[in-house]
């Protein structure tokens, strides 16, 4: 498995790549994001709420738990940190296997009720706003994903 790197400056160059991975996904794409708390996971996912051309506010869905919105393809954000103790599947597989998108944060813990393929997206804090980035593509629908978004020359770094 490769591994994409990015590394950016800012908030606005964290959503940049984010918006731009969000125009090239299709329905049952798959992000799992990890990261420290702050490190801008709900940040990255409203940059790819904006490439899914979702007007609504994205915010993080800690105390609901999931949130949906509605776009070219419709984004389900989960925030299933609060799930870690109980192990309870709350019909994963509806989202996983829709029409939509799909954003996991914490998804390491619930990795028993994970897809075979997705993308894993990691944020690091690098001093002030500015982010490390890993995409560690699962499958070969993702690592084709990662090779065109990094021949983006926008993005590139």
């Amino acid at each position: 498995m490769s591994a994409y790197q990015w590394h950016t400056a800012s908030s606005e160059q964290t959503m940049h790549i984010a918006e731009s991975l969000g125009k090239l996904l299709n329905p049952q794409a798959v992000l799992l994001l990890e990261g420290d708390l702050g490190a801008g996971k709900t940040t990255f996912t409203k940059g790819l709420a904006k490439g899914l051309d979702i007007k609504r506010v994205v915010n993080s869905p800690t105390f609901t738990i999931i949130k949906e919105y509605k776009g070219r393809l419709p984004l389900y954000h989960m925030d299933v940190y609060r799930l870690h103790e109980s192990g309870e599947d709350l019909g994963f597989d509806d989202y996983f296997y829709g029409d939509g998108v799909t954003v996991v944060e914490w998804a390491h813990l619930i990795q028993e009720f994970l897809p075979e393929a997705y993308l894993k997206v990691s944020l690091f804090h690098q001093g002030n706003d500015e982010r490390y980035i890993i995409f560690e593509p699962v499958g070969e629908r993702y690592t084709r994903l990662c090779e065109e978004l990094l021949s983006n020359e926008s993005i590139s770094n």
